[in-house]
This record gives structure tokens, C-alpha cells and sequence, in this order.
């Protein structure tokens, strides 16, 4: 998850069973020399000392396995003194060990391979997840910025969800999307608009222009590699301006679900009257892009969020009730909200989190004191 925004606690379950999975090789050859030291002298349990090794191949290293093959061998020649076994039966029980021990180190080699490969890919994901999804700043100007970030695929930490907020000559501009589809499809659609928005974002005159550079730069790829699935998919993007001047916040949505707007425990979305298409469906009419105006001063907030939030359902069919939540958080600290949002989410969900999930809270510390210039007033339309 890129850094600044909320996980769950990490369970701490997948590191227990690594620890068992440890002592299990140990634990099996302990059992096994006690039983057999216990039974009468007609019933032997000494040949159940190639689990431990067998064991040890799924956990141990090579050299670790290789130690509990070893000793179980030992044991095995310890077993067969006590009780008095004949040679030939000791000979045969150290040779099954060997080939079971010889077996379990070649297991062990794969795994520790794959182990090691996986490592590496997971350094470099990571490496590619700074790039892509930076870190935001708690606090940018006039406004402190909190971050959810979940991506649907597993062990994955970028999904078809996208952020960014940059701080402009006297303003904070923000933006939030969600990709069409997911995988690395989505991912690479993600990317480009990333960089059409990080290009563009201190240059670009006001929203309207920079949703017709993201369109632009849409195509621009889509034209320099038309194989390419990302040529392919629509985005829905939310483009936001903070000015540091005035009480209010700038919104153009290009399809993206309307974000919710709370003043004290009051939440209401903001209303597009002309919303834009998604980015790369532009072409499909003729529209101008429509910039909204909203009152936004100090101690309120908005929760800007993909359909990842919005479309979670419960075993019913229901669908997130997320404005009436935000609601009864009202008293809740900026910094904790959307950590209630997750647990909430993954508790709701009937499949849990099923879907790439961004959601992105802006708020105006209360404690600000009122701006310079035109102050709007902090009321909801």
C-alpha cells in the first residue's frame, strides 16, 4: 500500500504457522522416539522418522534440512540399540532416510529459489509502486490530505485506482480515478494518465485544461503503441483546485462518482450538472467540460472515493451505505476516518474487498483561520 495511506493491522496468523511450521520437523521426531521408546517391544514407530525431514523441506532451509535429516538418522540408530533391532533392519530404516532427506534438500532448494525470485519481484513491485503511487503529503497548504489505498488482486499494491495532489503556485490540486477493468491493463492505463497529470498539473491553466491534457495523453500512447491494452480503456477521473484564497473547492468530474461533502454532521454529494465523459471516451460527443464551484471552509470535508467504496455490497445485494456513515464519523478525526472506512468495508462486504478500493479525504483544519480575498461561507448549497 503506498505509504501515508490505511491498512488493516497485519494479521498476525500467516507468522504463527511459519513459527509452527518450524518446530513441526522437531516436534514430529520428538513424538516419534517417544512412542516407540513407550510401545512393547513387538511395535516399532521408529520408521515415522522420515517425517521430519519431509517436514522440514516445506519451512527449513537446505542446510536446516539437511540437519533434521541428519538427525534423525542418529536417532534412528540410537532407537535400534535400545531395542535390541537386527542390522539389516537398522540398514534398511538409514537408507529409506537418506532417500527421503536427499528428496526433502531438492524440495527445499526449489522453494528457497522461488522464495528468493519472489523477494526480488516484490522489491521491484514496490519500486514500481513509489513511482507510480507516490506517497501524498499529510498536508499540503490550506488542507490536510488522508489516504485509503486497496488493491483487489492479491499480494498485489497497485490496482486500476489512481491519486495524486500537487501543490500549484497558490493552490492544491488533486485528482482520483479508477481504470476500467483491472490487472496490468489497468495498471498501465493508470501510469500514463499519472504522467499526462504530473506534466501538466503546474502549467495547465485550470481543470478544464487539464482534463484535456489526460485526454490527450490518452491518446497520444494509444497512438505510439495501439497493441497496447491501454489504448483499450476509459478512466473516470476527479479533478480538484484548492485555491489558498478563497473558502471554496473546484471540481470537474469526467465521469467519477461524486464525492461527498460533510459540514459539520450535514453530508451531501456534490452535484455535476454537466459531468464530462470518461477520459478516452471523449470523442464520443462533443462536450465541454463544466467546472463546479463548491463552499468549502474551514473544518469541512471531502471524501472523494472510486466505485470500489460505493458499489461494495453485503449478502443482501445492498449496496455500501457510505453518506450515512460519513454521517455518524462526524466527530471523528480526520486522521482516523478512513481507517473506520476500511474495517467498515471489509466487514460489509460479503466477499470482503473484492475490488480496487481508493478513497481520499480533503479537509480544512478547523482551527484555519478564514483566508484572504473572497471568503465564501462554509454552508452546503
Amino acid at each position: 500500500m503506498p505509504t501515508g495511506g490505511h491498512r488493516l493491522p497485519a494479521p498476525t496468523r500467516t507468522r504463527t504457522q511459519f513459527t509452527l511450521g518450524l518446530a513441526l520437523p522437531l516436534l514430529a521426531l520428538v513424538l516419534v522416539v517417544v512412542a516407540d521408546l513407550i510401545t512393547s517391544q513387538g511395535q516399532h514407530f521408529d520408521r515415522l522418522l522420515v517425517i521430519g525431514p519431509a517436514l522440514a523441506a516445506i519451512t527449513w532451509s537446505v542446510r536446516g534440512t539437511l540437519a533434521i535429516g541428519l538427525v534423525a538418522m542418529v536417532l534412528r540408530v540410537v532407537l535400534g540399540v535400545l531395542q535390541d533391532d537386527p542390522v539389516t533392519d537398522v540398514v534398511a530404516a538409514e537408507l529409506v532416510l537418506v532417500a527421503v532427506t536427499v528428496t526433502a534438500l531438492w524440495v527445499s532448494g526449489v522453494r528457497t529459489r522461488y522464495e528468493r525470485d519472489l523477494r526480488e519481484v516484490t522489491a521491484v513491485a514496490e519500486v514500481v509502486q513509489r513511482v507510480l503511487l507516490r506517497p501524498l503529503a499529510p498536508r499540503l497548504g490550506p488542507v490536510e490530505l488522508h489516504l485509503l489505498y486497496v488493491s483487489a488482486a492479491a499480494k498485489a499494491r497497485i490496482g486500476g485506482d489512481f491519486y495524486e495532489a500537487v501543490r500549484v503556485p497558490g493552490a492544491v490540486r488533486v485528482m482520483l480515478g479508477d481504470v476500467q477493468g483491472k490487472g496490468l491493463g489497468a495498471v498501465e492505463t493508470a501510469s500514463v494518465l499519472l504522467g499526462a497529470y504530473r506534466a501538466a498539473v503546474t502549467e495547465a491553466a485550470d481543470l478544464a485544461a487539464l482534463a484535456d491534457r489526460l485526454e490527450e495523453g490518452l491518446q497520444r500512447y494509444g497512438a505510439w503503441d495501439p497493441d497496447s491494452d491501454a489504448a483499450e480503456r476509459f478512466a473516470t477521473v476527479l479533478l480538484l483546485e484548492l485555491p489558498d484564497d478563497r473558502n471554496l473547492v473546484r471540481l470537474l468530474s469526467c465521469g467519477h462518482p461524486a464525492p461527498l461533502l460533510q459540514h459539520g454532521d450535514r453530508v451531501r454529494p456534490v452535484v455535476f450538472t454537466d459531468p464530462s465523459l470518461p477520459v478516452n471516451l471523449a470523442g464520443l460527443c462533443a462536450s465541454r467540460h463544466r467546472i463546479e464551484e463548491v463552499p468549502f471552509g474551514p473544518g469541512d470535508r471531502l471524501l472523494l472515493f472510486t466505485d470500489g467504496v460505493s458499489e461494495t455490497r453485503d449478502r443482501a445485494g445492498d449496496f455500501y451505505p457510505l453518506e450515512e456513515r460519513l454521517g455518524g464519523w462526524a466527530d471523528v478525526p480526520g486522521d482516523r476516518v478512513l481507517a473506520l472506512l476500511h474495517q467498515d468495508l471489509a466487514d460489509y462486504g460479503a466477499n470482503g474487498l473484492d475490488d480496487d478500493v481508493a478513497a481520499l479525504l480533503v479537509l480544512r483544519p478547523p482551527e484555519q483561520a478564514a483566508v484572504r480575498g473572497r471568503d465564501v461561507p462554509p454552508a452546503l448549497p
